[in-house]
């Protein structure tokens, strides 16, 4: 018998994926979980990242009131989780807004009632607009903006200035009395709901890596079947 050379099935080449151009698939991706993967076509996986990753995103979100995704890059409150958070797009993008609108020796109010708005810190100043409005539907006490006292305050007003005394301002928090300023009222309010709505935020953020990293290089290559030992060729005598 002639040895034969068996020629591989077409079910052994490799099968193709058409990527399109990959940086903008990976973009993409980035923008809005699976929008990569809509772009090169490949529906079933930019639908199941698009509903995981955007699901535990809101969900996360949910649990913390719309407080758990902010951008803060201030000497006392470095929000290191907003790194991984902003690697979901633009859903994490008011936070953004929200920075920029609150810094500087003017800055403006928060939009949305402070959705993704980073906290008041001792001696951040605010619009006297705001805090007036804010101190009327409970999100504040009056001596947390003790420059409102004044006959005439000015448009601008400082959140626990610094030479107020924090032992003016004890509230309960468990079977403690601290000092309190608005990440602590978060905390109090929310519980553990707080931080586990961080992990699902970070999670989320996580999760988007991957599925930027997979639209821009697409899936492992896959391989068909070996062929066995009785069709492989015998060796020549």
């Amino acid at each position: 018998m002639t040895p034969e050379t068996i020629a591989p099935s077409p079910a052994a080449e490799p099968q193709p994926i058409q990527l399109r151009d990959p940086y903008l698939a990976a973009f993409l991706a980035w923008l809005i979980p699976g929008a990569g993967h809509f772009y090169q076509r490949r529906w079933g996986k930019g639908g199941l990242f698009m509903v995981c990753i955007l699901g535990t995103f809101i969900a996360g979100l949910w649990m913390g009131e719309g407080r758990v995704v902010y951008a803060s890059w201030r000497p006392n409150d470095q929000r290191y989780a907003y790194a991984c958070q902003v690697c979901v797009g633009l859903p994490s993008m008011p936070a953004l807004v929200q920075a920029l609108r609150m810094s500087g020796d003017r800055p403006k109010a928060p939009l949305v009632g402070g959705f993704m708005a980073p906290p008041l810190l001792p001696g951040q100043k605010v619009p006297a607009a705001w805090a007036e409005s804010q101190i009327k539907l409970g999100e504040f006490d009056p001596s947390d903006f003790p420059d409102l006292k004044g006959e005439r305050p000015p448009d601008y007003v400082t959140y626990l200035t610094d030479n107020f005394n924090p032992s003016q301002k004890l509230r309960d928090a468990g079977n403690a009395r601290e000092p309190f300023n608005q990440t602590s009222e978060w905390n109090l309010r929310m519980g553990p709901l707080f931080e586990l709505g961080t992990v699902y935020t970070l999670i989320a953020g996580l999760l988007n890596i991957l599925a930027i990293y997979d639209a821009w290089g697409g899936p492992v290559e896959t391989y068909g079947p070996e062929p066995s030992a009785e069709k492989k060729a015998p060796e020549k005598v």
